[in-house]
């Protein structure tokens, strides 16, 4: 059922500035090419349908949604570096977004996907799963632990490599505040290589996808930290993943 969720916007979400995203059309990523809009784009007022969204319940949650080591691990820990990822979901004007549902999904640390459409050669870990979810606290907070994905070959060019990245999905206040993307680690050199990363108009924008190493908050002989704020909407917001047909994970 769709209501309205606690601290909803009262009026309309600021409408997104589409020259700061992203083009739909980028030859250099192939397959934009055959599933881009050709026609103008239709930008029509907001409604009940954009401002509310569905609320989310804690308790519909499992104690270990949120540990990617754990919530698949079956006789051993999965293969991998250990990591933790933070940070912050907030609106257009910098509120904190409370209640708002963080999903995160990844390879694994050979690059390989739990997805039947994934023929990479690495091996699957039987004790990794891949995917996580989350709810933001009072404070627009979220965190969850995993494996740092590796990189892997995909066939948008001879000898392409994706960087490592893990994807995230957000659901807000509002259906107007929903946000699909991918998060880049700092310092992966692919990244600068890589057409979907390309698409991003400017190196400044780009960066708001590249999670920094956060070592203050590392846990000691356990996992690094990174930092990873989202922003939905708004000048300032966080880009849109354009890189997915429906049931591909890459």
């Amino acid at each position: 059922m769709i209501i309205a969720a606690p601290g909803a916007a009262s009026g309309e979400f600021v409408e997104r500035d589409h020259t700061q995203h992203p083009p739909a059309l980028t030859p250099g990523y192939r397959t934009s090419v055959l599933r881009s809009p050709r026609n103008a784009l239709i930008a029509p007022r907001n409604t009940l349908s954009e401002t509310t969204g569905p609320v989310f319940d804690r308790r519909e949650l499992g104690e270990k949604d949120n540990d990617l080591i754990l919530n698949f691990a079956k006789d051993g820990l999965p293969i991998g570096e250990r990591l933790i990822v933070h940070g912050y979901v907030r609106d257009e004007f910098g509120n904190p977004v409370k209640g708002a549902l963080v999903e995160a999904w990844q390879a694994n640390a050979g690059g390989r996907y739990r997805h039947k459409k994934d023929r990479y050669l690495a091996p699957i870990d039987p004790n990794f799963g891949g995917c996580g979810r989350m709810i933001t606290d009072d404070n627009g907070y979220y965190f969850f632990r995993t494996i740092k994905p590796g990189p892997y070959p995909w066939a948008n060019s001879t000898n392409a490599w994706r960087p490592a990245h893990i994807h995230f999905s957000i659901h807000g206040t509002g259906w107007a505040q929903r946000l699909i993307t991918q998060m880049y680690f700092e310092g992966d050199p692919l990244i600068e290589r890589c057409p979907i990363a390309k698409t991003i108009p400017t190196l400044d924008q780009l960066r708001s996808l590249i999670a920094q190493e956060d070592p203050a908050n590392n846990a000691p002989f356990d996992a690094r930290t990174y930092r990873f704020d989202l922003t939905l909407r708004g000048r300032r917001a966080t880009f849109f993943d354009n890189a997915n047909l429906p049931g591909a994970p890459r």
